[in-house]
């Protein structure tokens, strides 16, 4: 029987970046659940702005290689989605568009077309970046993956964490949980 695998990632690259923290809480509600979850940092694949002139040269960049081998990988996404002047950040925007570039195999769309995928978003403010997973949500939609309908933006979170790294909200810690775990419970009835 195959484990569901699912890849996760924020698309930040700041080091103590909210998200990347709300991130880790849902993979062990993933891998609690019984998904192999391969966690990446977006900082570690530097991309240049997406160019067609620069691909018609160069190619698809290796570091956008290697991430569309970790897509092909897994059967599903796990995102924390940062909010920028309420969409989604170019870091993410422009990882999503190299990995879909089509190349001598086919359409890049391969390496999303029928994954699941589930949104999380952190932020300081009122709203923890619910603007901007709508903006993630029809993309991802449109290139087609199943975005799952739970998804949860976490607001205040500047204030979410302990010292230690920790949450200081159970209720929270179990909602970010839950929805790792739901992504782990539909991508495996998916790929039964």
């Amino acid at each position: 029987m195959t484990k569901p695998k699912i890849l996760a990632f924020a698309g930040s690259a700041k080091k103590e970046s909210l998200n990347k923290k709300i991130l880790a809480v849902a993979v062990q509600g993933a891998q609690e659940a019984g998904a192999e979850v391969t966690v990446i940092d977006l900082r570690e694949y530097p991309l240049p702005i997406m160019d067609e002139d620069l691909e018609a040269a160069e190619g698809i960049p290796a570091k956008a290689r290697g991430l569309r081998a970790l897509f092909a990988e897994n059967h599903g996404l796990l995102l924390a989605c940062p909010e920028y002047n309420s969409s989604i950040t170019p870091l993410l925007k422009n990882t999503i568009d190299w990995v879909s570039r089509p190349d001598q195999d086919g359409s890049g769309l391969r390496f999303f077309n029928d994954k699941t995928a589930s949104l999380i978003s952190a932020s300081g403010g009122a709203l923890g970046g619910l603007r901007g997973l709508v903006h993630v949500r029809a993309i991802l939609g449109n290139i087609g993956v199943h975005v799952l309908p739970k998804q949860l933006a976490v607001s205040g979170a500047t204030k979410l964490f302990n010292n230690d790294g920790s949450i200081n909200d159970p209720d929270r810690e179990k909602q970010l949980k839950d929805i790792g775990a739901n992504l782990a419970q539909m991508t495996d009835k998916i790929i039964a």
